[in-house]
């Protein structure tokens, strides 16, 4: 009889033999949270820890698998130093993860995962054990300082380069974005129109306008648009993330111009009812020339006061009596609806004693000869 071999004696005692490398089957026979010991029908028990069970950090083991459960793992050492075998499952899945993901490469498919680590430089994600790296770059379509917001939140993203052999698999969360908001850009351009009335939400205040979000395109709120009467600045007349209704006035391509002077509320809708010719108003100097100055009667409705206008008594310039903000009386002189001009006197308001007794003010302020 042939002396039987090391392997042989272990084959007939029913013990099988293993290798590094090699996938082994096995029942777990005990679970902790950091450990799971499994019988894998060899004269030791293979031993997987946390760290070669997950990439998740600081699960715990004894709600992922129970004893009685069946699992595949791959043998790291045959003797791990005290006797047992090391073995793996997260590499083992990462395999079957790195074909999972490869197909995704492939087909362009969309992959959702839960960002597990944040770092400057990107986000980490794990899809079946395998780790992917999402770069700061791609991670959004604008600029994103902080990404700490994404820690444990469930992303989409798509593999845009796959390499496994140099550990550098590449997720993509920009491209699903920008192909998102292309899309949202393609419906509300089929169904805008000019002249709609829309809501939106203001999400930039610059000192020459407002850009509103429609719905996946910017729209410009001209400084010219916010009001019929004059805006100084938008930005303490308008702050962002507020909701705001506004008029399609104009699309050009992408390019949509809004506006807040809805037809119904234009001033000159009364206005030849409200400043007929002879008609004594009141309103606030707004600006200057030197032929004249412009007064505000209300918002969107403003009249001349020319100079020769102002009083009985010659005036050079309008600054020499009038500054702006003030507030005057004077009487329509001239109305004209079709070019949206008023012309207003002052002086016309003036009587004859009134001129009188500005003449003998001016006579006693003149010095003597005597003096």
């Amino acid at each position: 009889m042939s002396e039987l071999s090391f392997e042989q004696m272990f084959e007939e005692q029913g013990m099988k033999q293993i290798s590094t490398g090699e996938v082994v089957e096995g029942t777990v026979i005990s679970v902790k949270e950091d450990e799971i010991v499994l019988n894998i029908g060899y004269k030791a028990d293979g031993i997987i820890s946390r760290s070669e069970y997950t990439n998740t950090p600081n699960v715990d083991l004894t709600t992922c698998v129970s004893v009685g459960d069946k699992m595949e793992a791959k043998v790291i050492k045959v003797n791990d130093g005290e006797g047992q075998v090391a073995l793996s499952y997260k590499r083992l899945a990462a395999e079957k993860g790195n074909k999972r993901i490869e197909e995704a490469f492939n087909n362009n498919e969309v992959l959702k995962a839960t960002v597990i680590d944040v770092k400057p430089g990107g986000l980490s994600v794990v899809v079946e054990e395998t780790r992917i790296f999402i770069p700061a770059s791609l991670v959004s379509d604008v600029y994103e300082k902080d990404l700490t917001k994404y820690n444990g939140k469930e992303i989409e993203f798509v593999i845009t380069e796959f390499d496994p052999k140099k550990r550098r698999i590449i997720g993509n969360r920009k491209t699903l974005l920008v192909a998102q908001k292309e899309a949202k850009q393609k419906t509300l351009l089929a169904s805008l129109k000019e002249g709609d009335v829309v809501e939106g939400t203001i999400k930039n205040v610059t000192n020459f306008g407002a850009f509103v979000d429609l719905g996946g395109l910017d729209g410009l709120l001209h400084i010219s648009e916010m009001s019929w009467g004059r805006v100084e600045n938008p930005q303490k007349t308008f702050k962002n993330g507020t909701p705001i209704k506004v008029l399609v006035k104009e699309i050009n391509g992408k390019k949509i111009a809004l506006s807040l002077k809805f037809d119904d509320t234009n001033p000159w809708l009364k206005a030849a009812e409200n400043y007929q010719t002879g008609t004594v108003v009141k309103g606030k100097v707004a600006r200057m020339t030197d032929f004249g100055a412009f007064i505000e009667l209300e918002p969107g409705v403003d009249a001349l006061l020319h100079v020769s206008q102002i009083s009985k008594t010659r005036v050079e310039k309008p600054s020499d009596v009038l500054s702006i903000g003030q507030e005057i009386e004077a009487k329509v002189v001239d109305f004209n609806e079709e070019g949206k001009k008023i012309s207003l006197s002052m002086k016309a308001l003036e009587t004859e004693e009134d001129h009188k007794e500005e003449k003998a003010a001016e006579t006693e302020a003149e010095p003597t000869a005597a003096e």
